[in-house]
């Protein structure tokens, strides 16, 4: 009789043990698909990471390419009249970046048919990431401007762009 009842006790404690981990199912699938997500997170951070570490050519060559783009939208830009802007800048800047070039940059900078600028100094600011951030220098005769110039390497486009004031080297405005 000590037996069946120690019997029925042991059955009894399992039953709630048992209970008690059925009832921890639907927490542990939350945390499993919250982990499964973390996971392909990193998993895609790690990925791109050794992409740039393992192919810096690769790295290099997409960032020359940019470089050569942007360089190509600054002379553009600098040498052709405000109002044609929204046709020859088109598949090179957002709309926005276009707008802004037109009302606020062009107006106080002069860009006329007789002015050439030249492009002496495109320095990288940021190479990392989707968005390569470039220090562009554009002199004339004249006078220097110096830009920020922010472009998208998913987009291909130029998606921001300030302008910054010069002291020193390329202060030559008069």
């Amino acid at each position: 009789m000590k037996k069946s009842r120690l019997m029925i006790f042991v059955i009894l404690v399992l039953a709630g043990v048992l209970t008690a981990q059925l009832n921890q199912i639907p927490n542990l699938d939350k945390q499993l698909v919250k982990a499964q997500t973390t996971l392909k997170q990193v998993k895609t951070s790690q990925k791109q990471s050794q992409m740039i570490v393992s192919s810096p050519q690769s790295q290099q060559d997409h960032v020359s390419d940019s470089t050569k783009i942007v360089t190509a939208f600054v002379k553009t830009f600098s040498n052709q009249p405000t109002s044609s802007y929204s046709d020859t800048l088109k598949g090179m800047a957002t709309e926005k970046v276009i707008n802004k070039l037109t009302q606020t940059f062009a107006p106080s900078v002069t860009f006329s048919d007789k002015a050439h600028y030249e492009v002496p100094v495109i320095a990288i600011k940021n190479a990392w990431g989707s968005d390569l951030e470039y220090l562009v220098i554009a002199k004339s005769d004249a006078q220097s401007v110096a830009y920020t110039i922010t472009y998208d390497t998913d987009e291909k486009l130029v998606t921001d762009m300030s302008r910054l004031n010069l002291k020193g080297a390329f202060d030559n405005e008069k």
